[in-house]
């Protein structure tokens, strides 16, 4: 019996401009790139404006399945089925799983880092007790790569043999490269006693540090004579975003190796000192000449995208990505001296006349938060101090009592200038007062010696969020109605890289680092402002390569 790969690749292609004038496309309409690829030219919306509409027929699921619902077979099949009746049908999948129709989905974005992922597997395959492992944050993502594996891998073993059911390649040396997902966190338990002397990771920005943290522990020799790395490819945004940037992208250049050292007690008594190194190395379109060779056009499609999406996929930004929550976020060292056109500014002496802010959300194995907040005549809110009990690692909380974090909190009001001796208010999350299971968190803190009071913040979220948006916003003098002292590091680096929730679109994803972002919701929500009438957007930096104007086709 054929597999499916072998079913696609005997599949006879017709030529683009047969498939265009089924659909009653003329010449003129079509840009063609090869002999089987071709763009439309937009100015056909405008020619068929008087037609009649087509019928639109949308294949949807709910209920997710390792192997997927069946969204894009069931879509080719409908599609078929209506040509065969003899009705003229255009099919439009939107990321589809193409393994068990096509065979090959073929391409990769940008530089070709997921191509590099798979041929870096291959490296000790010749060695019989070498494992590898491919992860995907779902398995219905991973048939991408399974496709482009087949291709590689056959190519280049043509005895290796794929096991689809158990998702393995068996190599004639008796090495195996699996695939693997890890859809929620839970499922690492799934690798709990495994080894794999290389473990890849696709899109890592999809995935929580806790899940990628837990796989180090997995990346461990089969036996003598392997290497034991890792390796993973991403594009800035995702659930994972913070974390990746504040690990690979902050510590140093790309290309900069960055070195940690750990000291391990033995069991005699002595210590170990021991290195672990890691590198990010960048990878854009201007990487990949083949791809821009083979589509010439690709290049100024990424040019035509949101701004954020642009920033991002074309250019490599960290600092703007698609799904960004707060996208007004500005942070201009070149204007913390005259607050114009950034949120971020240097610090500076707070009249005492203005009311200070106390906001706080608790946390024991994650961080708890605390932030400081002046309000001036107008209103305008400023994060001027903060406490945040993490241990380094990404969120990661340092597991002290309520008692504990209280006397840090009162610690730094006594001893901080800008704090010592003024009146301040201060809200927290409503959950800290729940006496369900005895003496409240608040009521621990308000005890003596440290007589912290607090009262309880409005948790509307959406609300809250909103009221982010609407400090956010410049007016027409470059000013916001929030800014943050560039002291408040933490702040800095955990607010611009939240993202929205897939399940919740308004919201943010509460499984990120989003400590900061509450309490400080909770300071927003008591000193709330009505949204702006007009808004001015920052300068934006030149587009150097002027791709824009290229962008003229919609890309199919």
């Amino acid at each position: 019996m054929k597999t499916d790969i072998q079913i696609a690749q005997e599949a006879v292609l017709e030529p683009i401009s047969d498939v265009a004038a089924s659909l009653g496309l003329d010449g003129e309409s079509l840009i063609p790139y090869g002999k089987y690829k071709a763009k439309v030219d937009h100015r056909l919306v405008k020619k068929l404006a008087e037609k009649k509409d087509a019928k639109v027929i949308l294949v949807t699921a709910i209920s997710p399945t390792p192997a997927g619902e069946g969204k894009t077979t069931t879509s080719v099949g409908l599609a078929d089925a209506m040509n065969a009746l003899g009705k003229k049908t255009m099919l439009c999948l939107r990321e589809p799983s193409l393994g068990p129709v096509f065979g090959v989905k073929g391409g990769a974005a940008g530089g070709g880092k997921s191509d590099a992922l798979l041929i870096e597997a291959l490296r000790q395959v010749h060695i019989p007790h070498y494992r590898a492992l491919i992860l995907r944050k779902t398995y219905p993502q991973l048939s991408d790569l399974v496709d482009k594996s087949q291709m590689y891998y056959r190519r280049a073993f043509p005895q290796a043999q794929y096991n689809a059911t158990t998702h393995v390649w068996n190599f004639p040396s008796g090495a195996k490269i699996y695939f693997g997902s890890m859809q929620y966190t839970k499922d690492r338990t799934n690798y709990q006693g495994k080894a794999y002397d290389f473990i890849g990771f696709d899109e890592l920005t999809h995935f929580e540090w806790e899940e990628y943290s837990y796989m180090m522990s997995r990346n461990r020799p089969t036996g003598p004579g392997t290497r034991v790395y890792m390796r993973a490819t991403t594009n800035p945004g995702g659930i994972g975003h913070g974390w990746v940037k504040a690990r690979f992208i902050t510590p140093a250049p790309p290309g900069t190796p960055i070195v940690e050292e750990h000291t391990v007690r033995l069991p005699d008594g002595t210590e170990q000192k021991l290195q672990r190194s890691r590198v990010f190395i960048p990878s854009s379109i201007f990487d990949n000449p083949a791809l821009l060779a083979n589509d010439p056009g690709y290049l100024a499609s990424l040019a035509s995208m949101p701004e954020a999406e642009k920033q991002a996929l074309l250019y490599g930004s960290w600092d703007s990505f698609s799904g960004q929550v707060f996208t007004e976020w500005r942070n201009d060292p070149a204007h913390y001296q005259d607050q114009r056109w950034t949120h971020v500014i240097a610090p500076f002496a707070i009249p005492k006349h203005w009311p200070i802010w106390r906001g706080y959300d608790f946390g024991f194995s994650k961080p708890f938060s605390v932030g400081w907040y002046a309000v001036d005549e107008e209103g305008r809110l400023y994060r001027i101090k903060e406490l945040y009990g993490c241990t380094g690692r990404p969120n990661e909380g340092l597991r002290i009592d309520p008692v504990e974090q209280a006397r840090r909190i009162r610690e730094a009001e006594q001893n901080d200038p800008m704090l010592k001796g003024r009146t301040i208010l201060g809200v927290a999350d409503p959950a800290i007062f729940d006496e369900s299971r005895g003496e409240s968190i608040a009521a621990m803190m308000e005890r003596s010696p440290h007589f912290l009071h607090w009262q309880p913040g409005d948790h509307t979220r959406l609300a809250g969020k909103m009221q982010f948006h609407y400090r956010l916003n410049f007016d027409a003098d470059g000013r916001p109605m929030f800014q943050v002292f560039n002291t408040c590091k933490h702040f800095i680096r955990t607010i611009p890289n939240l993202v929205y929730d897939e399940s919740n679109v308004e919201d943010i994803d509460t499984r990120q680092e989003d400590h900061i972002y509450d309490e400080c919701r909770y300071v927003l929500m008591e000193n709330p402002i009505s949204p702006p009438v007009r808004c001015a957007a920052p300068p934006m930096p030149d587009d150097p390569l002027n791709l824009h104007k290229r962008a003229r086709f919609y890309r199919i």
